[in-house]
């Protein structure tokens, strides 16, 4: 749910395929936002909206900017966290995280909302009830918590972030939201050290 991920989505995508082969990739849930029910301030909605128009103009992601106008948006990322965590339960991590960029960026979902995370698992053809009972879990809240506690303890910044462990040193790894080969020679110099 962070606009500069989708902006680096493309790349990310390169990335992931020319490392496949080398290291194994492991997606954390980093929170970003916690759980809240008040509508997003005014002032808030207009600065994330030059972020997208920005990221626009300096990338050409596409956003769909009807999303303002056609939800009640607030700051609160954990849902959509949470519905990763028990889509992965269901092998399907990566089709949730995909399906939850584009119900918010493209088609205007609010990722706040649990009912859209209910609504892309039976897009995705996955079991709903598993979904929605996983999601209101305790041991899914107790793997998210897990989870954000060791993205905490990473070399982490900001969002996008990613991260390189080999024998357990974690070193960030430099984003390049146009060319993905700065990573791969990153990663690579690292594994050779």
């Amino acid at each position: 749910m962070c606009s500069w991920c989708w902006a680096h989505r493309p790349v990310w995508d390169q990335l992931q395929a020319a490392l496949s082969p080398v290291v194994d990739v492991q997606y954390l849930m980093g929170g970003l936002a916690p759980d809240c029910q008040q509508a997003m301030p005014l002032q808030q909605q207009e600065a994330i909206k030059g972020y997208w128009q920005k990221i626009q103009t300096m990338f050409g992601t596409e956003f769909n900017f009807s999303f303002w106008t056609e939800n009640a948006p607030r700051r609160s990322t954990y849902p959509a966290c949470r519905a990763v965590i028990a889509a992965r339960w269901q092998q399907a991590e990566l089709a949730m995280i995909d399906a939850i960029q584009n119900a918010y960026y493209l088609r205007a979902m609010n990722p706040s909302d649990v009912s859209t995370h209910v609504r892309l698992a039976g897009e995705l053809a996955l079991d709903v009830e598993k979904f929605s009972v996983d999601l209101e879990s305790d041991a899914l809240e107790t793997a998210f918590q897990r989870e954000l506690a060791y993205a905490r303890s990473l070399p982490v910044n900001g969002f996008p972030s990613m991260v390189l462990v080999v024998d357990g040193r974690a070193t960030a790894v430099p984003l390049d939201y146009r060319n993905h080969e700065t990573a791969v020679i990153f990663v690579k110099t690292q594994l050779q050290s």
